[in-house]
């Protein structure tokens, strides 16, 4: 008997071992069955819960593992929890008519489902493993996903004629502000959905992080791909009768024959610079990895190494452009601008400040720019001049720091600056985490006696909330709803540039409009009670010897 004991284990093992898949019924029923008659079993079966939690209830599946007879009420129930939080119920019943279990054949029952929950269970924890070693908590496979099927492909040499993407979902913070966390979630989905089915790659679109997500797709399909992430209409909530538009960045690397791909890194290395480059204001939404883009690199390198230098050297320049009133062509303001004035030329700020924006290189410009500003002023005031408002603006970058107040006081109170000469320019924010620190900031100004402003109203996610909850002192509307000369007063830059003209003075704050350029524009602005202008129709920026000389009259003649 002993002997029949262990050869059934003996086999019960070897077989458990061999099972490519130790949950299929049939196979644990084969493994098990000379254990179960030599034990007396007339009925085993088990119950899967997915969670521990229904344990009792009917959500649960039920497999027969041995029914080799009727049973009497003799049982024994055994617990064990899966690696996934799950939980197995063993229920072993007793074959009617047959010798009564004695402790050692309820010991070597107990045995057995351990060595069986011991194979069942090391299963399911390697697949619980391998779930999420391939897919993020939202179901989307991950970029280590993407990689292990790339080198794969590279193996079968079937990389030929395909090109890889890595995108990013535009202000999709500010989509997630907009619909709710929950229709965020389904607005993404349903745009990563559309792309699958023009992609023409069974590789998965792979998610990289939060917005990020990278792909493989047939170059033949580069065209349609890029026209659907700049710009495609995605439907949610219930019946789907909701719609936004959802537009992506993303930089495309095509294989070429002589490519060799060694590892994940190779293609890496080509679609995040292009990505990173397409997030920069000015380019293009889709760049491509090229020689050209490996010269872009280069001068992103090289002006973030040449940063140090050059603030050392004080090749950064102060540039101010006139704010001024159409009343009487006053001189009430001006916007402290920067320019970057090397040996070789000139840098326009289009070029450098985005670079310097990815970094925190940003805030030290800023603090430059800040200090050379506050130095102007007390010269001017020393020099019994004229002096205006100076406003500078300044990079989100800083809402991290959470003493920006009081360095911005150390920068104003150094130079003995009144306060009411100063003023901080700040644009608009698209998270509530930005939202709270920007508010934290502007009033802490604020009780300073320090003027705020929000820069380029009007082209944000947050408008309405911003101006209604932050105490700002000045409105500057955005260029891009400053009407045109072709709009007529019922054009909708036209109807929206009132309105928020109206509602700016409505709430007292000042209203400067930006980017004005021609005598019609204007006209508008008067039309429409905006009674402070900025742009080249009154001046560009000018270096400061030249504002000091608009200073000594005050006065813009037009």
């Amino acid at each position: 008997m002993l002997t029949d004991i262990v050869e059934a284990f003996q086999y019960f093992i070897k077989r458990m071992s061999e099972l490519k898949n130790p949950l299929e019924t049939e196979s644990i029923a084969d493994a098990i069955k000379d254990i179960c008659r030599l034990s007396n079993v007339g009925l085993m079966k088990v119950d899967v819960y997915s969670s521990v939690t229904l344990v009792g209830t009917d959500d649960k599946k039920t497999h027969i593992l041995c029914n080799s007879g009727e049973t009497d009420d003799d049982f024994i129930r055994i617990k064990k929890i899966t690696g996934g939080y799950g939980a197995l119920i063993y229920t072993i019943h007793h074959k009617k008519g047959t010798e009564p279990w004695t402790d050692r054949v309820h010991n070597r029952l107990d045995l057995m489902v351990s060595i069986l929950y011991m194979f069942t269970s090391s299963f399911v924890v390697n697949q619980v493993a391998k779930k999420y070693a391939f897919n993020d908590e939202d179901g989307y496979h991950n970029l280590r996903y993407f990689g292990t099927q790339l080198i794969k492909l590279a193996v079968e040499n079937q990389l030929k004629g395909l090109a890889a993407a890595q995108f990013n979902l535009k202000h999709f913070q500010g989509v997630n502000h907009q619909v709710g966390r929950e229709n965020g979630d389904a607005v993404m989905r349903g745009f990563i959905d559309g792309l699958e089915k023009i992609k023409d790659h069974p590789l998965p679109v792979c998610r990289m992080g939060g917005d990020n997500f990278i792909m493989l797709m047939s170059a033949k399909k580069v065209d349609d791909v890029i026209g659907y992430l700049k710009g495609t209409i995605i439907s949610f909530g219930n019946g789907f009768s909701e719609r936004i538009n959802v537009s992506a960045t993303a930089g495309i690397f095509v294989f070429d024959d002589d490519f060799d791909l060694r590892s994940l890194d190779d293609v890496m290395d080509k679609v995040m610079p292009a990505s990173s480059l397409a997030k920069t204001a000015g380019r293009d939404d889709v760049i491509f990895y090229d020689s050209e883009l490996m010269k872009i690199r280069q001068r992103i390198a090289s002006i973030q190494h040449l940063l140090p230098i050059s603030i050392e050297k004080e090749e950064f320049k102060v540039y101010y452009q006139p704010k001024v009133s159409i009343t009487d062509g006053t001189i009430v303001g001006a916007e402290a601008l920067c320019r970057w004035a090397r040996d070789d030329g000139l840098i326009h700020p289009i070029e450098f400040i985005p670079i310097l924006e990815q970094s925190m290189d940003i805030c030290k410009l800023d603090f430059y720019m800040i200090e050379h500003v506050c130095r102007d002023i007390r010269r001017w005031l020393d020099e019994g001049k004229n002096v205006v408002r100076i406003s500078v603006n300044l990079s989100r970058k800083h809402m991290l720091d959470v003493d920006l107040v009081q360095h911005l006081l150390d920068f104003v109170d150094k130079y003995d600056v009144p306060h009411d000469l100063f003023e901080i320019e700040l644009t608009e924010t698209t998270t509530d985490v930005e939202f709270k620190d920007l508010k934290r900031v502007v009033s802490g100004l604020q009780k300073q006696g320090i003027s705020t402003s929000v820069d380029d109203f009007g082209i944000g996610y947050s408008s309405l909330k911003l101006i209604k909850e932050i105490p700002w002192n000045v409105l500057k509307i955005d260029k891009s709803i400053v009407p045109a000369d072709e709009d007529d007063e019922h054009s909708p830059t036209s109807v929206m540039f009132k309105y928020v003209v109206a509602m700016a003075r409505e709430m007292g704050l000042a209203i400067i409009a930006e980017g004005v350029e021609t005598v019609n524009q204007v006209e508008v602005l008067r039309k429409n009670g905006c009674d402070i202008a900025q742009g080249f129709y009154y001046d560009k920026p000018l270096p400061v010897e030249v504002f000091e000389k608009r200073l000594e009259t005050g006065v813009i003649i037009k």
